[in-house]
């Protein structure tokens, strides 16, 4: 006889209590194989992708995509002994009404998808969580997946090597070692043009023709290849945010609007559900907002020296491999003044009434995705020479983009960084991440007149912004460590002094 499993929707490890189910990635009548990824998950941190518990066939699916479905609900139904004698009920009521419906697919036909579980052990009933494997700049983050021990024993699959990720759920700690680069060929890369021809932007040929068919200015593409080469990926990404939203014409309409949602009965507005990223980014900034004073300093400073020393770490061969921006040695002086004013990293306790000053530092940097705002953080980042750190923001980045970032990366931040710059705009006002002490926003870097040397010259110009918590910080404080920020944007030669 066929055995079923009910397989629950697991705790993705960030003491959420609803997920929403994105895409299935399976079928009903497909076979499937331990830690193939079954479905993608949103909640309200990351988009995740659930592996399977067993080697079966799935019986039936139990949730619609776009359904909100709290943690411990069921998901799936699997048969975990096909070859009994009677098929499943599921399976046999699909047969009749389409006998394609239940062609068992090929493992691994999750639309193409690779199996980025790999050997990931997966707990077993009423085990503790498997734990992740820790690692110098990430946290592990606990999971589990496992419903019952009829089915393959999830404990069979092979143990993650040493210094690879254990974990669960797929994106939760990445494996060691990466793929080999091949040796940059002088001539493969022509420069496009940008804002001035001392710092030109790279870009193949075929990334240029991309940009060209889709009408992108490849100077407006943040890039994330080695040396800040414009991406094919990059292209898309831009194209992708940057491209007009779907439209729709709505009863006594005279032009079109958003499409998305519920339109009202007259047609005159549309309400869209609050879910995921955006739920979760409205209760952290309402949090935030009224609950520490916030305070907000401001510097305008000459950052020619910054953006000469840019220049030259893109030609370096040790920085050959990674991307080189302004916001790297932005990122690089806030660690320095926070080392020098410790009390800038902290957090208030309001139970207990006490100050936590923080003797770590992760960097928290803000990132405008297509699911809304996320801050993932670097773990230990003061401890980072400058090419670790480009490293790390560099997988920041596309984690951030591609919706992967990791529970552990977006939580325990100290301080945080917004580059507002990357939009164009000078400065702002920024909103604490909850329970940090301090975000610095960073603008737009622009060639205007300046005094220098006595004299009037066109040098390259900032705006930094601090905001900070009245309760931990006082405004002398705020301003030293915005000062020194500034100090070191203004001639990085004050890096090697404080380093």
């Amino acid at each position: 006889m066929p055995t079923f499993e009910v397989f629950n929707l697991p705790d993705a490890g960030e003491g959420l209590t609803e997920a929403d189910i994105i895409t299935w990635l399976v079928a009903e009548g497909d076979t499937v194989e331990v830690n193939q990824p079954i479905c993608e998950i949103e909640t309200a941190k990351s988009l995740v992708e659930l592996p399977s518990p067993y080697d079966a066939v799935v019986a039936k699916l139990l949730v619609a995509e776009g359904e909100t479905v709290e943690v411990g609900a069921p998901i799936v139904e699997f048969d975990v002994d096909p070859g009994g004698t009677a098929a499943p009920a599921p399976v046999a009521e699909a047969t009749e009404a389409s006998p394609a419906s239940v062609q068992s697919a090929p493992s691994g036909s999750a639309s193409g998808r690779e199996d980025l579980a790999g050997d990931a052990p997966v707990a077993a009933p009423g085990s503790a969580a498997a734990p992740a494997a820790a690692s110098s700049d990430s946290a592990s983050a606990p999971g589990s997946v496992g419903t019952a021990a009829s089915a393959t024993p999830a404990s069979a699959a092979p143990a993650a090597p040493a210094g690879e990720s254990g974990a669960v759920l797929v994106g939760y700690g990445v494996k060691a070692g990466s793929a080999k680069r091949r040796e940059r060929v002088d001539g493969a890369l022509e420069p496009i043009g940008g804002a001035d021809d001392e710092y030109p932007v790279l870009a193949k040929p075929p990334v240029r023709k991309l940009a060209a068919d889709l009408g992108i200015d490849l100077t407006t593409v943040t890039p994330s290849g080695p040396g800040g080469i414009v991406t094919r990926e990059d292209v898309e990404q831009h194209a992708k945010v940057t491209s007009a939203k779907s439209l729709a014409t709505y009863a006594a309409d005279d032009q079109p609007w958003l499409e998305s949602g519920r339109s009202s009965e007259d047609g005159r507005s549309t309400r869209v559900p609050v879910k995921s990223v955006r739920k979760r980014t409205a209760e952290a900034m309402v949090a935030s907002a009224f609950t520490a004073p916030h305070v907000t300093v401001f510097h305008t400073v000459d950052v020619t020296e910054t953006m000469n020393l840019v220049a030259k770490l893109k030609t370096d061969r040790d920085f050959a491999d990674v991307r080189v921006t302004p916001l790297l040695i932005v990122a690089k002086a806030l660690l320095l003044a926070a080392r020098r004013h410790p009390e800038i990293n902290a957090s208030w306790d309001e139970e207990s009434q006490e100050i936590v000053y923080k003797h770590y530092i992760n960097l928290g940097i803000a990132a405008s995705t297509p699911r809304g705002l996320v801050v993932p953080n670097i773990k230990d980042a003061h401890r980072l020479p400058l090419h670790a750190l480009a490293v790390r923001l560099q997988e920041l980045t596309q984690e951030a983009r591609a919706g992967r970032a990791t529970p552990s990366a977006l939580t325990d931040g100290t301080i945080t960084i917004t580059n507002v710059g990357a939009l164009g705009i000078d400065t702002g006002t920024p909103i604490l991440n909850p329970g940090e002490a301090a975000i610095l926003a960073f603008g737009a870097v622009r060639q205007q007149p300046w005094v220098h040397d006595g004299e009037i010259q066109i040098r390259w110009v900032t705006q930094l912004a601090l905001s900070f918590d009245h309760r931990l910080v006082d405004g002398e404080l705020g301003a030293r460590v915005l000062a020194d920020v500034a100090r070191v944007m203004n001639d990085p030669a004050h890096g090697l002094v404080w380093g």
